[in-house]
């Protein structure tokens, strides 16, 4: 109650000290031309001939877009899943990485950028956007101009730079479950014309959405803090240095799943959920996980700390400017989890804390102005080291959950392996691409890339604990849950990609495109151990796999009409991946852990729609239309379904089935209105109503494509509505989640194969208040 009371005085003191000298200026959502820099050139989104999409600054704002996860709402050709910060995945057009516990020697496939700098945790993307200008969505391989890996598209985000005119932000929102958030950015100079900063804050918490009955507390909480600061300084009229260094931390009393249901498997019904429950006395909190829920017995927390620094140098020589990006980033992670998801003591302690730090150079030289041929060329650079010191221990219920009763009760009881694993990566590339513009419409861009890759890891486990025996057969049990296992590998890869684009302009403002790309992402190492059988031996899988490469084509046209008050973009496109890299789940009797694996082949079909409209001054909107056919083309030794799970095989033929993660169809609408309070007024206040809508397909969220890890369709409405006053202050209510619709973020397979089926809900309905104001 007292946050509340400080919040509610603060947000009465910026009303009353508002501004109010400022003529009042109405901003469209998005409208007119939009400069990205796709290409690593200063472009209108609608001349480059790649599918690309832009959300500004302005337009995250006035939409009360804080994360990435929220930007999938406005984009929902992204698909972004994460069961807590370590555990994330990113999909453009349905690639990108499947879902599945964390891995640390698998790579994203979709490329997360800040202010031109490779983030390669995709915990990165958890954390809060402030104080952004701008964020792009490339669709399709981008590995051409974009670093490491970007097989299936990059996210990119441009925060704002300091500025020599003084300006500031600030921001308060307070709503229910306990949201308070709070943003600030101050910047100005600091020498005339030599020296300028900017500092910008931003903190964020909620209390959690799901209520532990074991604990009687709240869980899924969030607790998020950011920082950064920036130096931009001009020691002479054509040259620029821009330093940043960030941090954020988030602790959060996070993330646990409540118990959706079940799913018979073929194995003796004794060994099944049902049987299981009755026999240690145990029932799920609720049956229906939209009561929220949860029973976990073990503490647990989702603690993570990221930062870095970089610098950035623009030189601009005349015909060409050259830019160098050097960059250091470092990233926590200090986890607790209760991986049987239950009260019962089966999996008491999951641990896996990491520390990763990285460094990138970048290198590149652009041509400027308007050429014959435009082109950029560059050199890249990165080192990544990753440090993981995991536990999982299990308890007294372990052995009669996961094994049966042909076995003592306490043999599980203690029993604890503990993981030491290390990898390293280094990259170093060279790239270039050119448009020829062989007449006034006809542009062709071709671009190479070059990449050479080593990776080198290793991993060991040690058991210890548990019932002291001598029973050969008792000790198999045990080490059929988690055994002593040790390696080591490395390899280096070399591989070219790139593009080729052909770019007509049918009139001065209709583009018609067709573009080829070849991506690539470097093979993995194993680096959450081998799964193995009975005796012990590799089984299907090996420490290290191979690299994935896709080959897109798409076909697109952009255009704008009525004076550019209307865009309407279109792309069709197929992508091939040969050896496809998944994240998939060990089907033993103790297992839980992700590991890699190489599928044969996976096929992408789809089309896409995307159109802004601002037919007035009183109205803007945009909406989009996505339809994904993504399939396994290939892949006869895949993990067998919950369904399947009991037969004599160990792999399971999952060749044309969907491909997990993937909403065939999916689609956002959404706009605004304004008009003011008085007429005839340049300085009236105006009032708006806007209002954001998102829609996905079913989608499946196991890699073996299980029938009971369906989730269902779904539609979320979000709206606002309030007044801006002429000082560029803005107060609104905001809803999101409007009609409470009820939805999965995401679906589970209990360890040991019980069949219980649990996940995580999405948000209910959240109410708040917003006051914005600029000067």
């Amino acid at each position: 109650m007292r946050r509340y009371w400080i919040s509610a005085v603060s947000l009465a003191a910026l009303l009353w000290q508002a501004p109010q000298a400022v003529a009042q200026t109405s901003e469209h959502l998005e409208t007119g031309e939009i400069i990205v820099t796709a290409t690593r050139r200063e472009q209108d989104v609608q001349d480059v001939p790649i599918a690309v999409s832009a959300l500004s600054g302005r337009l995250l704002e006035q939409t009360g877009t804080f994360s990435v996860a929220q930007v999938t709402q406005l984009q929902p050709s992204v698909q972004f899943v994460s069961s807590n910060p370590r555990n994330t995945a990113i999909n453009i057009r349905g690639l990108g990485s499947n879902y599945g516990l964390a891995n640390d020697g698998l790579e994203q496939g979709v490329g997360f950028y800040v202010d031109d700098v490779y983030f390669a945790r995709p915990a990165s993307s958890t954390v809060d956007l402030v104080d952004v200008e701008r964020i792009e969505i490339l669709r399709g391989p981008q590995g051409t101009l974009f670093g490491k890996n970007t097989t299936a598209g990059a996210i990119s985000i441009t925060t704002r730079a300091p500025s020599f005119s003084p300006e500031g932000r600030a921001e308060l929102s307070i709503g229910d479950y306990g949201f308070l958030q709070a943003k600030a950015t101050i910047s100005g100079s600091l020498i005339d014309d030599l020296l300028a900063g900017r500092i910008s804050l931003g903190v964020t918490e909620r209390d959690g959405f799901l209520h532990n009955v074991t604990t009687n507390t709240d869980q899924n909480d969030y607790r998020n803090r950011t920082v950064r600061g920036q130096l931009l300084y001009t020691p002479t009229p054509n040259i620029d240095v821009r330093l940043s260094a960030d941090y954020s931390e988030q602790t959060a009393e996070c993330c646990t799943q409540v118990y959706v249901g079940y799913g018979p498997t073929l194995r003796p019904a004794a060994q099944q959920f049902p049987a299981l429950a009755a026999a240690l006395g145990y029932e799920p909190a609720s049956l229906d996980p939209f009561d929220r829920l949860a029973d976990v017995n073990t503490p647990i927390q989702a603690n993570q700390t990221l930062g870095g620094a970089s610098a950035t140098l623009t030189w601009d020589l005349g015909p060409a400017t050259l830019t160098s990006i050097s960059a250091w980033r470092t990233w926590q992670w200090r986890p607790s989890n209760d991986r049987d998801f239950i009260s019962l003591s089966i999996r008491t302690q999951s641990r896996n804390p990491s520390d990763q730090d990285q460094l990138s150079q970048e290198i590149r030289l652009a041509s400027d102005g308007s050429n014959t041929v435009d082109w950029v060329a560059g050199l890249y650079f990165f080192d990544q080291n990753i440090e993981t010191n995991g536990s999982e221990e299990w308890g007294a219920d372990a052995a009669r959950w996961l094994i049966g009763t042909s076995v003592p009760a306490n043999l599980l009881d203690g029993y604890l392996a503990r993981t030491h694993v290390v990898s390293e990566t280094t990259s170093y590339a060279a790239f270039g691409q050119a448009t020829w513009h062989a007449t006034d419409r006809l542009h062709v861009t071709p671009g190479l890339r070059y990449t050479w890759e080593e990776k080198s890891g290793s991993f060991t486990q040690t058991v210890s604990g548990g019932l002291v025996t001598t029973d050969p057969t008792l000790i198999a049990r045990q080490l059929g849950i988690a055994r002593p296992q040790a390696y080591e590998a490395d390899f280096a890869d070399e591989s070219v990609s790139g593009q080729l684009s052909i770019a007509y302009d049918i009139t001065r403002d209709i583009m018609a495109y067709a573009t080829y790309a070849k991506g690539f992402k470097s093979g993995g190492i194993n680096a959450a151990g081998i799964p193995t059988d009975a005796s012990g031996n590799p089984s299907l899988v090996s420490a290290v796999i191979e690299p994935e490469q896709t080959e897109t084509i798409e076909i697109g046209l952009k255009s704008q009409f009525f004076d550019r008050r209307l865009t309407l973009n279109a792309a069709l496109y197929s992508a091939d991946v040969t050896d496809y890299q998944a994240n998939v789940v060990d089907t033993g009797p103790g297992a839980l852990r992700g590991y890699l694996a190489n599928i044969d082949s996976v096929e992408v079909r789809g089309a896409e729609l995307e159109t802004r409209f601002a037919p007035n001054a009183a109205f803007s909107g945009y909406a989009t239309l996505s339809w994904t056919d993504a399939s396994y083309a290939s892949f006869p030794n895949g993990p067998c379904p919950l369904e399947r799970i009991g037969m004599s095989t160990a792999a399971c033929d999952l060749s044309g089935e969907r491909l997990p993660g993937v909403s065939e169809w999916s689609a956002s609408v959404g706009g605004e209105f304004v008009w003011p309070l008085a007429r005839a007024s340049e300085n009236a206040h105006e009032a708006f109503v806007g209002f954001d809508a998102t829609y996905r397909s079913d989608w499946n969220s196991d890699a073996s494509v299980s029938r009971y890890a369906v989730i269902n369709a779904s539609t979320i409405v979000n709206a606002r509505f309030g007044i801006r006053l002429p000082s560029r202050t803005e107060v609104f209510v905001f809803v999101r989640n409007a009609f409470d619709e009820e939805y999965l973020n995401f679906t589970s397979v209990q360890a040991g194969n019980s069949g219980a089926i649990f996940g995580q809900p999405g948000d209910p309905r959240t109410i708040g208040v917003t006051l914005r104001t600029e000067f």
